[in-house]
């Protein structure tokens, strides 16, 4: 019975037009990185500024709410 290993990552496919595939694979080779550790980056990124833009649209939809709220009284 082969051992069992244990991963911390988790492999997901998803399919991109030729020439962009071909553009990943050489900027990963420019910066001597891996296509995927690139796209974690890539990832990583564009959570961080998604996060940021829904709190940023959670505090100007308060903000609208109180100014709504002082405007009724």
């Amino acid at each position: 019975m082969a051992p069992i290993i244990s991963r911390n990552t988790e492999t997901v496919t998803f399919s991109l037009p030729p020439p962009q595939a071909q553009r990943l694979r050489e900027v990963a080779q420019e910066e001597d990185r891996t296509v995927s550790e690139l796209l974690r980056e890539a990832i990583r990124l564009y959570m961080e500024e998604r996060e940021w833009r829904l709190k940023d649209r959670m505090q100007r939809r308060s903000r609208q709410a109180n100014a709504d709220e002082t405007e009724a009284k």
